[in-house]
């Protein structure tokens, strides 16, 4: 059995333990709160926002745009949400896992600092990394869809696919990867935003002739310019929600561990305490005997 002293200091140490993840946990719980509020929020705007540009290519005929042309796959461009810090339990490690089986040929977009180191360790072409503030702000994220669309139309991607762990809710996060360009499939994606805000709308009928001013294609470009980087921000805000509610249940487990393993280091000492006691009683007596 440790000796009384070790096992002092052993609950000692796990008490401050227990003292500073109890500490994280409601810290994350409060960045937690605020996250997740952001992230359902957007995800009505960017509902509307595809209703508007589906209306807007149903209604177009003859309007052709670079990102909404499907070509011959040769570079995958995968942007891939990751977090800054760790005690987030296996969020990226689930991420990671799911690109792991990537082509060879894919070239990685990084977000936050933990899968730039991953992929900075894996043989594959990293081509830019980029971190995104926990208040993540929209200017913030627009500088990372620019460039990824830069590369996009210059050709050194011919996708734009989006890696991140999907926010269900506090104890669930689901690793996806979701294609953004082309944007071939607006309405599978208005389809699913409607699934994920359960709402249940018949497709969009609008039978009216529109008039575009200046012209239908100025105000297309801007749309889908405005889509890519809207969806992109979505994204981006339900990774933050993730990892904030991964690392508050991290560290609410992390600190009943911590109570737990007290209790038993406890009940440990009484134990050794009481034999001490009992031993030191047997001396005596033996020394009265003689």
């Amino acid at each position: 059995m440790k000796g009384i002293r070790e096992i002092k200091s052993r609950i000692k140490a796990v008490n401050s333990t227990a003292q500073i993840t109890r500490a994280m946990q409601l810290v994350a719980a409060s960045k937690m709160k605020r996250a997740q509020d952001k992230a359902k929020a957007g995800r009505s705007y960017a509902l509307l926002l595809a209703e508007i540009l589906q209306s807007l290519v149903e209604n177009t005929e003859g309007l052709e745009h670079p990102l909404l042309e499907e070509r011959a796959v040769k570079h995958r461009g995968i942007l891939v949400l990751s977090t800054d810090k760790g005690l987030c339990g296996p969020l990226n490690t689930n991420l990671f896992r799911l690109l792991s089986n990537v082509e060879p040929s894919a070239k990685f977009v990084t977000v936050g600092r933990k899968a730039t180191q991953h992929f900075s360790r894996m043989k594959v072409d990293l081509i830019a990394d980029f971190s995104v503030s926990d208040h993540c702000n929209f200017s913030e994220v627009r500088v990372i869809v620019e460039f990824m669309i830069k590369a996009y139309l210059e050709g050194t991607i011919d996708t734009l696919e989006v890696a991140f762990p999907r926010f269900e809710n506090t104890l669930v996060q689901v690793p996806q990867i979701q294609p953004i360009l082309p944007l071939s499939e607006l309405k599978n994606e208005l389809d699913k935003l409607n699934k994920r805000l359960k709402r249940d709308i018949s497709p969009i009928q609008d039978d009216r002739e529109i008039l575009f001013e200046p012209n239908a294609t100025g105000i297309l470009y801007d749309l889908l310019d405005l889509y890519v980087k809207q969806i992109i921000f979505q994204r981006v805000l339900e990774s933050k929600a993730s990892e904030q509610s991964a690392r508050m249940v991290a560290m609410k487990t992390a600190t009943e561990n911590a109570k737990e393993l007290c209790r038993s280091l406890k009940l440990e000492y009484n134990k050794a305490r009481q034999a001490a006691i009992t031993q030191e009683i047997l001396e005596i007596a033996a020394a009265a005997a003689h």
